[in-house]
């Protein structure tokens, strides 16, 4: 459903000039949820950016669903793939209502019943008729966030991009929001493409992942292994340890793996 091949991505030139994605490839099967993984600074965040056309590619092939992506992005990309972004009260306009943040893509690519789509996309999120006139600043951050999903959704897409979907959430909120996102994937068949520092979440979500480090691949893997804590890499050992945090006074010991969620 996507493939990346060979993907550079570079900011500024010269003295300025920032390889910020080095090399990187990976495929990701239809219905499948993929991770990205690594410390900030990895490229994570960037490669879902030059998927969908908002970071400068400029080497390498972006591929959905065995049609190369042209640039700029046609209509019928922003169809096939859409992204939620990890803030949800940045990426809603702040003075427009849930009804008009959800009307607003479907007027763009000329789809009508737009009551309706909006109405069963919100139930979808687990969110009622009554949020549609809402304000951003009228909801908490889960339900932002649920919004921000749904707006994705709303055109019935085959590929969502989540780029840090949960960091800005409490912890109760995000398994909220994880467990809706697991089950929008086997209602929909859906593909996912997850970025997150938190290897729990990926462990949870995700069947195959690639470690990232300095905008270069360390190893792609797999949940299992990760769980297992049978990676291959140190550094990805290393991230393991680190998601376990410490104790005060102690070394941080080596992990066996991550609980299981």
């Amino acid at each position: 459903m996507l493939q990346i091949a060979d993907l550079d991505v570079v900011f500024g030139t010269g003295r300025m000039r920032v390889d910020a994605v080095k090399g990187v490839s990976f495929a990701v099967a239809p219905g499948e949820s993929f991770g990205l993984v690594g410390e900030s600074g990895s490229g994570k965040s960037t490669i879902l950016r030059a998927v969908c056309g908002l970071a400068p590619v400029a080497a390498g092939r972006i591929a959905v669903d065995g049609a190369a992506v042209t640039n700029p992005r046609s209509q019928t990309f922003y169809r096939t793939v859409q992204m939620v972004f990890q803030d949800p009260y940045g990426s809603l306009h702040p003075r427009h209502t849930v009804d008009q943040i959800l009307a607003e893509p479907l007027a763009i690519h000329g789809l009508g019943n737009t009551e309706e789509r909006i109405v069963a996309t919100l139930k979808d999120v687990g969110l009622g008729p009554s949020f549609r006139f809402r304000y951003p600043h009228q909801l908490s951050g889960g339900q932002r966030q649920r919004v921000a999903i749904a707006r994705a959704l709303i055109l019935e897409p085959k590929i969502l991009l989540l780029d840090e979907p949960t960091s800005a959430l409490d912890a109760s909120v995000q398994a909220e929001v994880l467990n809706l996102l697991d089950r929008l994937r086997r209602e929909r068949g859906l593909t996912y493409v997850l970025v997150s520092h938190d290897l729990a979440v990926v462990a949870y979500l995700c069947e195959r992942l690639l470690v990232m480090r300095h905008g270069e691949t360390v190893e792609e893997t797999t949940a299992a292994a990760l769980r297992a804590g049978t990676v291959a890499s140190d550094y990805a050992r290393t991230l393991i340890a680190a998601s376990r945090g410490f104790s005060r006074g102690e070394p941080v010991a080596q992990p066996a793996g991550i609980a299981a969620q």
